[in-house]
């Protein structure tokens, strides 16, 4: 959190390539991308219903950052929609990217890419691929950075099954690698949605945290209203916690839309998807286009490792200036 003598508006101008986009008005061929860091008050009020507490201070050590992945949506079909409120509300209450794509159709590109900064070459929803590695987790384990990662309905620790329930496999990218599947002490990192609260209450969450939602509550297979409920109560649960109150950031963001919209010198093509950072900062915008690789490449500036693959590439943008500082 910003101490206070130090709020002030700050404009942070960056100069990222030119895409093609839907943006709200005519743009240049080379976009220009735009943070607004907001004046005092630094905290916005909290969305309607939910808890955002103040900041304490932030300790020495990693940034505490989630991210939280939702499914199938155009921004424009969540975003100012009646039946999704709550997510409108961080949209305008947080940091939101507001030229944010999926890297692809169908799911699973869009999921290896943000944690390895590649497609590895699929364009299909396949589960009985396996690649080598490396991945964001790994960097971070090689660092002694702790993670986990906390799949909805998944039945066990490390299951390597296609799909149990609503649980599904091509939205939980990390059971691809075997980086991660044959090392036993980074597999048991990928558990069941269930230990969140525990974790969270006892004060044993690593600081980094990824969260899968089943295939009804992240809206593949369920509509906007039952997605926008779940994620007001994991995030009453997550900005309620000293977690969150310790400089945290939580992601929300989209796989891919419903069309083949893109940017970043073609780069992306999974169509314009929200992407919403909350953090204790309040509302902020990034105006630049990016894409999952810009997510990737953030999450590894925050935590000093190197950049994987296409998160290196400046054209896919870089969504950093919404995290916590």
């Amino acid at each position: 959190m910003h101490h206070p003598a130090r709020l002030s508006a700050v404009v942070l101008l960056l100069a990222v390539a030119g895409c093609g986009s839907a943006a709200p008005s005519p743009a240049p061929s080379s976009a220009t991308a735009s943070v607004v860091v907001p004046s005092l008050p630094p905290v916005s009020p909290a969305p309607a219903g939910s808890s955002a507490p103040a900041a304490s201070a932030v300790p020495a050590g990693p940034p505490h950052v989630m991210v939280i992945v939702m499914e199938n949506r155009e921004e424009s079909d969540v975003v100012g929609r009646s039946d999704a409120p709550y997510t409108t509300s961080l949209a305008n209450g947080y940091g939101f990217a507001t030229h944010w794509y999926g890297v692809g159709h169908p799911s699973l590109p869009n999921y290896l890419a943000m944690v390895s900064g590649s497609t590895q070459g699929v364009s299909d929803d396949g589960t009985s691929y396996s690649f080598a590695g490396p991945t964001l987790v790994d960097q971070l384990a090689q660092r002694g950075i702790g993670w986990k990662a906390y799949m909805e309905d998944m039945p066990s620790v490390c299951f390597g099954g296609g799909s149990s329930g609503r649980y599904a496999k091509k939205h939980d990218p990390f059971m691809y690698f075997r980086s991660i599947t044959a090392t036993p002490a980074q597999c048991a990192r990928v558990v069941p949605h269930g230990q969140l609260s525990g974790d969270l209450a006892a004060g044993t969450a690593p600081p980094f945290l990824w969260v899968t939602p089943n295939l009804c509550n992240d809206g593949h297979d369920c509509g906007n209203s039952t997605a926008d409920s779940w994620l007001k109560g994991e995030m009453q649960l997550v900005m309620g916690s000293t977690w969150f109150k310790q400089g945290g950031s939580v992601i929300v963001t989209w796989d891919e839309g419903g069309s083949d919209s893109g940017c970043c010198n073609g780069a992306a093509a999974g169509g314009q998807i929200a992407t919403i950072v909350v953090t204790a900062a309040g509302h902020r915008r990034l105006d630049g286009d990016g894409d999952h690789y810009g997510m990737l490449r953030a999450l590894e500036e925050a935590y000093g490792v190197g950049v994987l693959g296409a998160a290196g590439t400046p054209a896919n943008g870089d969504l950093r200036p919404l995290l916590a500082p």
